[in-house]
């Protein structure tokens, strides 16, 4: 069954520690609407392997730097993409990955990555059983959330109360803190960049044995996704719940004895929920899950990134280089990486209200919607040139970092101080930025391919899902080529390709019921 371990490690990259703790403690301050982050990325899911897939294999790349660069042409394009990802795994991988990975354990135990997949949903299951025990159960659940109120509070300020809208998914467009403008439109151009063209992601779908296995791997990480709400996020309120002066905190004197963060305590939902419930031997198997899941996690983000390095940049720069001095290369970028991750913590730590999920978010919605929009048209406008994809990345990049330092000069007020930052910030979600960052790349990027001359037709084949060839795939510029060389990744035995539509529709209505159930 290889599309067992392509779905698992497509679920455990995303439910790595950092992600994990961040969830919990979001869902501790905010509510169940952050499930929407989760159950969302169905959908990018699908469009990975029905979609981007089969025309990432038809084309023969290794990195998705180097599609852009096979599909519009230069070298440009491919050496931006590739250091705007080594700059969001500094910025959102590695950097949370370290950060709540210090929080949770000093301690780390390497295990198999299939069978920490496997003890992290038993394990998780017990604890959750565990804290709602500890309640009362699920009926108790809202009534105790919305009195979970710290003792001690900043006088004349609501930030300590509960969200009323806390058990709803769509909130207020204007008013709410995840408003459902933005977890629809915003969130969807944040999933399609991480879920169809991150390089830490797709390359578990390019190693499929074949497209019905990248299908079922992506339709079984789909089903895991489901689960966060139940695993994560209910706990995390939980936490809340029971933990209230330390989870809960408001006050910055009581925040920084509880968790060494004046800004808020809510990242340490999770931990503080294993220590305090789980028995000594199922808190140590936890602690050896998630170390094994952030191990595995931080893998992945090297190997990639040392990828993304050697082959798109370094290779251009020196194209004479051996294999052992891209391995050298390859293993001092990796040292870099973590060197510039570990200074970025105290920012990360200060960032978005002391909510760690919440700041990966954010710094995403302005640095990946470009790439989305440059993708996309990629993909299904031919007419797209290299001059328009490249200027549509700069222009989204030169706004994308305007707003995020405004963000990082104008953090989010603490409980009691009035919000005075500039209105982009204070007026604007994150996620309704994203909508605005990504259709300002797409009509720079149009406005200027209809200005200057189409790509040659020979340029397009098997790059575009117009073009898409069905046959063996392309070798690459360096010579590999991705799936196997006899053209079985490119087709489908029809049994299989009907077992994983089904099962698609199925995920799809299941999906659309949970929706509609928490709305």
């Amino acid at each position: 069954m290889a599309w067992w371990p392509i779905g698992a490690s497509l679920f455990a990259s995303s439910e790595g520690s950092g992600l994990f703790i961040g969830l919990a403690g979001t869902g501790a301050a905010g509510g169940i609407a952050v499930t929407g982050f989760e159950w969302n990325a169905t959908y990018a899911l699908l469009a990975l392997a029905w979609v981007f897939v089969p025309v990432y294999i038809s084309s023969g790349i290794v990195t998705m730097p180097e599609y852009l660069q096979r599909r519009f042409g230069g070298e440009r394009i491919r050496m931006y993409l590739s250091g705007l990802s080594l700059l969001l795994s500094i910025f959102t991988k590695i950097s949370t990955d370290l950060y709540s990975g210090a929080l949770f354990v000093q301690v780390c135990l390497g295990w198999d990555l299939y069978l920490s997949t496997i003890l992290m949903l038993v394990v998780t299951g017990l604890y959750t059983i565990a804290a709602f025990d500890e309640i009362g159960g699920y009926p108790n659940l809202e009534e105790a959330y919305l009195k979970a109120v710290p003792s001690k509070i900043v006088p004349n300020a609501t930030c300590h109360l509960p969200r009323a809208d806390a058990m709803h998914l769509f909130r207020d467009p204007v008013s709410g803190d995840l408003p459902w403008t933005g977890m629809t439109f915003g969130l969807s151009i944040m999933a399609t960049w991480y879920w169809c063209t991150d390089q830490v992601i797709v390359q578990r779908s390019l190693s499929a044995k074949s497209l019905s296995h990248a299908k079922a791997g992506s339709i079984l990480a789909s089903y895991l996704k489901m689960l966060p709400l139940f695993v994560i996020i209910m706990p995390g309120m939980i936490s809340r719940v029971l933990y209230p002066d330390a989870v809960a905190c408001v006050d910055p004197e009581e925040c920084a004895r509880a968790c060494g963060a004046a800004v808020g305590c809510s990242n340490i939902a999770y931990p503080k929920l294993v220590v305090e419930l789980m028995p000594s031997g199922l808190r140590g198997l936890m602690i050896a899950v998630m170390m094994a899941a952030l191990m595995s996690s931080l893998t992945s983000i090297f190997n990639s990134s040392s990828t993304l390095f050697t082959m798109d940049i370094w290779r251009k720069l020196r194209p004479g280089a051996s294999e052992r001095e891209l391995l050298l290369v390859g293993r001092v970028v990796t040292v870099v990486l973590v060197a510039l991750s570990v200074v970025w913590i105290p920012i990360l730590q200060s960032s978005s209200g002391g909510q760690l999920y919440v700041y990966i978010q954010a710094v995403t919605s302005y640095l990946a919607p470009p790439v989305t929009a440059v993708f996309v048209l990629a993909v299904f406008w031919p007419r797209a040139n290299e001059q328009g994809a490249f200027w549509g990345l700069m222009a989204g990049l030169a706004l994308g970092l305007a707003r995020m330092g405004l963000e990082l000069a104008h953090p989010v007020p603490r409980c009691g101080v009035p919000d005075r930052r500039p209105w982009l910030l204070a007026d604007i979600h994150y996620l309704h930025f994203a909508v605005l960052l990504c259709a300002a790349t797409a009509a720079v990027a149009v406005g200027v391919s209809l200005l200057s001359p189409p790509p040659p037709p020979a340029r397009l084949k098997d790059l575009t899902w117009w073009t898409l060839s069905r046959e063996s795939p392309q070798p690459s510029v360096d010579g590999t080529s991705q799936g196997p060389p006899d053209g079985e990744y490119a087709t489908e035995p029809p049994f299989w390709a009907r077992i994983c539509g089904i099962n698609a529709v199925v995920l799809m209505c299941v999906n659309i019921f949970c929706y509609a159930y928490f709305a």
